[in-house]
């Protein structure tokens, strides 16, 4: 490990299936791929906790000392319906029903997306490629799984030749599934008469005439397979071996199995190192779903305009309430539980600003320092042991305990252990939980707004006396200046013609 690095940090490897050790394949630099929207409608729930989920990761290896590329795809073409490879486009679908050119409807939901990430405070990641933008890439990735023999053409498309690729690679190591199983269970599909088995799936589909969003090939017009865009933009970003690749655990069969078996296919290799899986949300212990009338936007989320909804929810108190779970356990939505992190964000900000108005004494009490010592380590350990930001959530309350002690007189605290404190609040809650203090944001904002309205007030007045002085109504130009006077704003004419003031 490198020299820079501050501790050791563990994470679930789901290929494994067990807790281990980070080692990167170059010593202080991480390589993250995390698998991004598709961008047919609006963003919901579901997509804020992998967006919160691997921006607290970044934000903690960077905290650890490693330098991280984060690579997030934003998928705009090849994610047919029902994750299947028949079907229509989901953007192309989206785009006939509005109307809309497909790259019109992928720009707007991607524009969306961002912003709401933005508002939950996730950072934007360090490249976020598009599918469309790497067609070229996706076909030569295509050709050497052609070359290598583990895939075949038929009618204009490629498919990926899983019983063969079966013979040398474990298909179904990253799912658990059995293949055998798989080809049991596997219902025939309308159009897949094209495919020498069922669990064969497309690297590229021949398109239909009706077929909105194609581009040329060796094999005919066409577009790439949903799966084929992760394999060949994860190479060209971060190379033939990366660290991690994270994403939903509904991701994990087929897109990441089907992902795995292309990069052995092409290279040889899985090509990732560790992979990691959030769990998903359920709404009062249901999938969160449009079709069962239970499905809610981020936005909806921060209007209050969904009727499930009882109240807005500001952007932090739901980033909050998706910390205070493990990634990997579930998570339930309700009204009272985004109600109780709501309380529970709210008392941690006010420790946080309280923390910088305790009244320093001479001398700390005994035992504080050390106990903010501890406290310090244990919200440590518990990041570093496969990110556990519930336990390290409940220890970030003990140092609130300590504030509200202090400010209450109850305990001293001497100015190096108020630094000690003000800094752990700034490089757990800020820095690494990226919680923001909404209440003081807004007053800023509001406070901004009002300089731009008074200066512009007072850029108008100023421009009025201008023209009196021009039309030499003395009068009025005196009166503008004593009334200004009397409110305390003094006017200054420069020598340049300029008017300036103060207060």
């Amino acid at each position: 490990m490198s020299e820079e690095i501050k501790r050791d940090f563990y994470l679930y490897n789901t290929l494994t299936r067990r807790k281990e050790r980070l080692e990167t394949i170059t010593p202080g630099r991480v390589g993250l791929y995390v698998c991004g929207p598709t961008v047919y409608g609006d963003p919901h729930l579901g997509h804020a906790r992998p967006g919160i989920t691997f921006d607290v990761l970044t934000r903690l290896l960077r905290n650890l000392g490693y330098k991280v590329r984060y690579v997030r795809n934003i998928t705009d073409v090849g994610h047919l319906e029902h994750d299947a490879d028949e079907g229509e486009d989901k953007i192309a679908k989206k785009a006939r029903l509005e109307q809309l050119e497909p790259m019109e409807v992928a720009q707007t939901y991607t524009v969306h997306f961002r912003q709401a990430m933005a508002k939950l405070n996730v950072l934007p990641p360090s490249i976020e490629p598009n599918a469309s933008g790497h067609i070229i890439e996706q076909i030569e990735f295509i050709k050497k799984i052609l070359d290598n023999g583990y895939a075949y053409i038929s009618n204009g498309s490629v498919y990926f030749d899983v019983a063969k690729y079966a013979k040398k690679y474990n298909y179904g190591a990253l799912s658990g599934r059995n293949l055998d199983e798989m080809l049991h269970n596997t219902r025939e599909l309308d159009g897949q008469q094209d495919k020498h088995s069922s669990a064969d799936f497309a690297l590229w589909k021949k398109a239909s005439p009706e077929h909105i969003m194609r581009w040329p090939s060796p094999w005919g017009d066409g577009f790439p397979g949903w799966h084929m865009e992760c394999s060949a933009m994860g190479e060209k970003y971060l190379g033939k071996e990366f660290d991690i690749h994270g994403g939903g655990m509904d991701l994990m069969f087929p897109h990441h199995e089907c992902e795995m078996a292309q990069n052995f296919a092409e290279r040889g290799t899985g090509g990732v190192k560790y992979w990691m899986h959030n769990n998903l949300i359920t709404i009062e212990g249901r999938k969160m779903g449009k079709s069962l009338g239970n499905f809610i936007t981020l936005d909806e989320l921060f209007s209050g305009s969904n009727p499930i909804l009882e109240q807005a929810y500001t952007p932090m108190t739901v980033r909050f309430f998706i910390l205070q779970a493990h990634y990997r356990g579930t998570l339930d939505f309700s009204n009272s539980a985004l109600q109780a992190a709501e309380k529970g964000l709210k008392r941690l900000m006010q420790a946080v600003k309280d923390a910088e108005d305790i009244k320093e004494a001479e001398n700390s009490s005994e035992g504080i320092a050390e106990q903010i010592g501890k406290i310090r380590e244990d919200i440590f350990t518990a990041l570093c042991d496969d990110m556990n930001t519930p336990v390290a959530i409940s220890y970030i309350y003990e140092l609130v305990k300590i504030v509200n002690n202090a400010k209450e007189g109850r305990v001293g605290i001497a100015k190096a252990e108020k630094d000690a404190i003000c800094n752990l609040f700034k490089d757990v809650v800020t820095d690494i939980l990226g919680l923001v203090d909404e209440e003081a944001a807004s007053s800023a904002e509001g406070q901004s707004g009002s300089a731009k309205v008074i200066d512009g007030l007072m850029n108008y007045i100023i421009e009025d006396r201008k023209t009196a002085r021009a039309n030499k109504d003395w009068a009025k130009s005196d009166q503008i200046r004593d009334t200004l006077k009397a409110l305390g704003i003094q006017l200054k004419d420069n020598k340049d013609g300029s008017t300036s003031w103060e207060i």
